[in-house]
């Protein structure tokens, strides 16, 4: 089931490799007219750099996003909270948003979720998510995993979040970067119950036709 009214949707960025996975899914999100609340951690600030280059700074990043995936973006809005702000509205289970998803996740923040710790604002919105019962999206990216790590995915999921491994899939037979990065945005909207045509579906018959 599709949901055509916009909604208030956290967007977390930690430190774990997968910077262009997340400013694709902020980007989608903001074509689809939603309201996303960004949080990103100090090491999810240094991803956006070292993985996506000066233009992709906090202080530049809705020029960053235009010019990379065009004026679609202004269909939405975004707010940039502070990771150190536990009194912002996203950590309140009463004024709240109405999901979540952390992109890319690092094994520190997921292990933090997994243990039921808030110490900063993107734990506190992810527990606040898990005692809600409203949708939390994990991407986790790292390999390979320890069975710490492993058991901290379990626990995850035992919670109720919903966990997405950095996985891209290949039967969309994509050409660039750009295309991988598409494939995962296009996950986490279609678990938003967001439609979309970032990838193709599968189709079984097409080889054979």
């Amino acid at each position: 089931m599709s949901v055509d009214t916009p909604r208030r949707i956290v967007l977390a960025v930690t430190g774990a490799s997968g910077a262009l996975y997340a400013m694709r899914t902020l980007s989608a999100l903001l074509q689809h007219g939603q309201h996303v609340d960004l949080v990103i951690t100090e090491y999810g600030r240094r991803l956006l750099i070292d993985e996506l280059g000066p233009a992709a700074k906090v202080d530049r990043l809705q020029a960053y996003l235009e010019e990379t995936w065009g004026e679609g973006v202004r269909r939405g809005g975004w707010v940039l909270h502070s990771n150190k702000d536990l009194g912002a509205r996203i950590a309140s289970g009463s004024k709240g948003a109405d999901a979540m998803v952390i992109v890319p996740c690092s094994m520190k923040t997921m292990a933090a979720i997994a243990h039921g710790l808030s110490r900063s604002l993107v734990e506190r919105a992810a527990d606040v998510m898990l005692k809600e019962r409203r949708p939390l999206i994990i991407v986790p990216r790292e390999t390979p995993m320890s069975l710490p790590q492993l058991k901290n995915m379990v626990s995850c999921a035992e919670a109720g979040a919903v966990v997405v491994p950095a996985m891209p899939g290949f039967y969309q037979r994509p050409q660039t970067i750009a295309d991988l990065a598409d494939f995962m945005a296009g996950r986490i909207l279609s678990l938003l119950h967001i439609d979309h045509q970032l990838y193709p579906l599968w189709d079984p018959q097409a080889d054979r036709a």
